[in-house]
């Protein structure tokens, strides 16, 4: 969901070492995420965690 649930204020201070805050308090990973077989990112975005990563962060 992109959302933290945590309940660590230390935590929540460090998350922009791995996540951008994008609107609503909604985090997404800072991550590109690079493949040469595009049928592996297609199992990324179709997977449980796909929907957190922006679209252009996928390189094929």
């Amino acid at each position: 969901s992109g959302h933290y649930t945590g309940s660590s204020d230390l935590q929540l201070e460090r998350m922009n070492v791995y996540f951008n805050e994008a609107s609503s308090k909604k985090y997404v990973p800072r991550a590109v995420l690079v493949d040469l077989e595009p049928a592996a990112l297609d199992a990324v975005r179709a997977g449980p965690f796909g929907q957190l990563f922006r679209p252009d962060n996928f390189v094929s």
